[in-house]
């Protein structure tokens, strides 16, 4: 059955629209403490990341406390996570005398070895964590690639940024982690 061509425009308006509030409810749930799962929430302390990183090495997040943390859910097959590779690797550089550190944690990628050469190819120095299981995107109710979390430097989740950070997003979001509390 083909759909009439002058109803093409209002399906399609209710189908971004139904796009849209399923990503408004789902930026909600994530934000407000106390909703669904009790192990992610602003203002809380960060879930544990604890793993393998794509070049073999052990990764804690503790190991990261007294630092601002920028933890990043991404994937090279991501266009958004992709794009944004660059500016996580200038604010790297343009905080290092803050201490910022990156966590990238690789999220529904089928290829290690793409997410290897993409990381190789930007230069980007952080690690990134391997998830193959979605354990880790289950604990931070990842919504969608890109998405990342500031945590300031007492190891408490102070933001949630869902899609890609822009710069003005991430000045704005980093002024919540720099200071620690």
């Amino acid at each position: 059955m083909r759909l009439d061509p002058r109803r093409r425009p209002i399906v399609l308006a209710l189908a971004l629209a139904l796009a849209a509030a399923v990503a408004v409810g789902g930026v909600v749930a994530l934000t407000r403490p106390g909703s669904g799962s009790p192990s992610i929430a602003k203002g809380a302390p960060a879930p544990a990341v604890v793993g393998t990183t794509l070049d073999g090495s052990a990764f804690d997040l503790a190991s990261l406390r007294g630092r601002p943390v920028v933890i990043n859910f991404w994937g090279s097959n991501c266009v958004p996570c992709q794009a944004e590779f660059p500016l996580l690797k200038a604010k790297l550089v343009a905080h290092a005398a803050d201490g910022l550190a990156v966590v990238g944690i690789l999220a529904d990628d089928p290829s290690l070895e793409n997410a290897r050469k993409f990381v190789a190819d930007e230069g980007a120095t952080w690690p990134t964590v391997l998830d193959p299981n979605g354990t880790l995107k289950q604990t931070y109710r990842v919504v969608g690639r890109p998405q990342s979390y500031f945590v300031d430097r007492d190891g408490i989740l102070r933001s949630i940024q869902v899609g890609e950070v822009q710069d003005a997003d991430f000045d704005r979001q980093y002024g919540l982690i720099s200071g620690g509390s």
